[in-house]
């Protein structure tokens, strides 16, 4: 078999389990066909199989090949549009649905790797780092808002003598910690949870792309060699689903985001860079992020392409994002450079929603999706145990097309970039 191999990253190559799947090549039933091994389509198979459903898991390249596998690594709660957006749309009362929900994706990581015993460098404490005072006031801001739906014990303002001693760089004012917040080797947990999924009886199958979905009372999910016949088909491909379900591609947009990982430093070096081990990402609209690895290696990502195209030179990008945080590593070694989707909507929240009568889905996580994805698969797996209220609340969400339609959402939101990254830059 010779499934479409992972990214050329540290995290495929730091994989513990490196075990290809089979390919479906028959016909088989089930009560539930995913489409799409990564956080989404795992969580939703877990929880689905711990209900006592059936479950068949469809992945057109290897477990974990799409943003799942090849992210920051980063447990950040809440979504891409905070509870106080949220509630501006659906009002406070419905908003406090969603601030209920906003630190469950976390707990739902920790929860799966306590239960399956799974080996993915889980490190606790995260950091929002404040380039000005006004994104120091947007962090106080958060704080309350936080604190307000119940997530208390947890959050720390830092000032900048604070911040100090979590980062060893002078761009920062001050910063927020979420000791709730960590971080993990993401490929790592989606293998760990796959194996988890085989352990319940669930199948999963690689190199096997869906071609074609039928609806109605029974779906049939079609790859080249095969077909699954089921009850119900839960669809998470996300930035990679491609043209397969085109309602699902108007109202979003993949997005490319780039990481690059340093040769190991010295357990001097890392333990002056990030002295409490805790990931890290600044308040810009175009976000920088870091963290250590398990073998203290340096990751560091930011930067968006509209469109998803794949740079030319992705260390050319990132490496002077990272010397400019820490100009202290001049001269260190980059030994894995790559680029990743992510699915973005306009309006910043994940779509959810039923196409037909039983095919379901969630997508356009909008670069928040390690933990949301976790609590997507929860919300999905009670949608089809009769448990409808938490599902309906995201499926009621509003969602529009991109200015211009298909053909202008990259120029349209690259403008929109610019505009907030100057903002950024001038502290306004």
């Amino acid at each position: 078999m010779s499934a479409t191999p992972h990214a050329s990253s540290y995290y495929a190559a730091s994989a513990n389990d490196k075990v290809e799947r089979p390919r479906l090549e028959s016909t088989i039933e089930t009560d539930v066909c995913v489409i799409g091994a990564g956080y989404t389509g795992l969580s939703s198979a877990l929880h689905l199989l711990e209900s006592g459903m059936k479950v068949v898991v469809l992945e057109a390249a290897r477990i974990g090949w799409g943003a799942s596998g090849r992210n920051g690594g980063q447990i950040v709660n809440s979504f891409s549009r905070d509870i106080d957006s949220i509630e501006g749309v659906v009002g406070k009362e419905q908003a406090k649905l969603f601030g209920q929900m906003a630190f469950e994706g976390g707990q739902i990581i920790r929860d799966r790797i306590a239960k399956y015993n799974i080996d993915c460098d889980l490190k606790d404490g995260g950091v929002f780092a404040a380039m000005n005072a006004k994104q120091m006031g947007h962090l106080q801001s958060q704080k309350s808002l936080w604190e307000a739906h119940g997530h208390n014990n947890q959050l720390e303002l830092l000032d900048q003598d604070g911040i100090r001693k979590v980062v060893n760089t002078d761009l920062y004012v001050g910063g927020l910690l979420d000791k709730s917040g960590g971080h993990i080797h993401p490929l790592n947990l989606a293998l760990g949870e796959a194996r988890a999924v085989e352990s319940l009886g669930g199948l999963i199958f690689e190199d096997s792309a869906v071609i074609k979905v039928d609806d109605g009372a029974s779906p049939v999910v079609h790859t080249a060699q095969g077909q699954v016949k089921c009850k119900f088909v839960v669809v998470a491909g996300n930035a990679y689903l491609g043209k397969l379900l085109p309602e699902l591609q108007a109202k979003s947009m993949p997005c490319g985001t780039q990481v690059i990982t340093t040769e190991p430093l010295s357990d001097e070096m890392a333990a002056s860079l990030l002295p409490q081990d805790y990931c890290v990402e600044d308040c810009n609209y175009l976000l920088d992020y870091y963290r250590l690895t398990g073998d203290k290696r340096l990751i560091f990502g930011g930067g968006v392409v509209y469109g998803a195209r794949d740079p030319a030179n992705v260390e050319a990008l990132i490496m002077p994002k990272l010397l400019k945080t820490f100009p202290q590593l001049k001269g260190i070694k980059v030994d894995y450079a790559w680029t990743g989707n992510f699915l973005m909507t306009l309006s910043r929240l994940p779509q959810v929603g039923r196409i037909g009568d039983n095919i379901y889905y969630s997508q356009g996580c909008s670069g928040h999706g390690v933990t949301y994805t976790h609590l997507a698969g929860k919300l999905i797996a009670e949608m089809l145990n009769g448990q409808a209220t938490r599902f309906d609340a995201f499926a009621a969400l509003p969602h529009y097309p991109f200015p211009g339609g298909h053909a202008l959402r990259v120029p349209f939101s690259a403008l929109g970039a610019w505009y907030y990254t100057l903002r950024d830059k001038f502290g306004i």
